[in-house]
């Protein structure tokens, strides 16, 4: 797949606390790093993406006496996955991966900073309605396909491609540089919902250019 001039490569949560010994460790995380540092250079737009969450938000299970980390409960804009405490605004959990070093990278959306309302999609809080801001600027940049990689492969990834394919962005998953929490079997019903939204997923080796 031949990379464009108007291509962007989005970096999804590439933070320690989704990596080993993490807060919420996605398992082996960390092995995305080398693949991403070997593709970047390839890509003339980087865009990064932070979770960054204030200390009592309202997806952390301890936020909710009785609940524990994984159960899910009913919110307001639906169903809702608890999670242990992780990404906290200024802590070192929150800090991209030591590992990850692009300079190049034009802009850092952080989100689920809004106490009552969870962030999986780099475009759209949870309840799928209120936006991040990153269509407009994708579009008045001129940048029309988007290349995803990182963390995690079945959640902030696969949710940011789906929206990229509703907003009218063609989307490309590198598989090969995400890692999945795989939840329930979170991983293939993402990939389910990427077959049927038109979602590419290939290797970064199918990359040319």
């Amino acid at each position: 797949m031949q990379i464009a001039a108007n291509d962007v490569l989005i970096v999804t949560d590439v933070q320690n606390d989704f990596c080993p010994g993490g807060a919420l460790a996605v398992p082996r995380g960390d092995e995305v790093v080398a693949p991403i540092q070997h593709i970047a250079p390839r890509f003339r737009h980087i865009i990064l993406t932070q979770d960054w969450h204030p200390a009592h938000h309202t997806s952390f299970a301890a936020s909710h006496p009785g609940k524990k980390p994984y159960e899910s409960i009913e919110l307001a804009y639906g169903a809702q996955t608890l999670w242990p405490a992780h990404c906290v605004q200024g802590t070192p959990g929150a800090d991209f991966h030591p590992g990850l070093y692009l300079p190049q990278a034009e802009l850092i959306i952080r989100k689920g900073f809004r106490p009552q309302v969870d962030s999986y999609s780099v475009f759209f809080e949870n309840d799928r309605t209120t936006p991040t801001g990153l269509d407009g600027y994708l579009r008045e940049r001129g940048l029309t396909r988007v290349f995803i990689a990182g963390l995690a492969y079945d959640y902030c990834v696969g949710y940011s491609a789906l929206d990229a394919r509703r907003l009218g962005f063609p989307a490309v998953v590198l598989r090969d540089a995400c890692r999945a929490i795989d939840l329930n079997g979170s991983a293939p019903a993402m990939e389910t919902q990427f077959a049927e939204a038109g979602v590419a997923v290939i290797d970064s080796a199918e990359i040319t250019g």
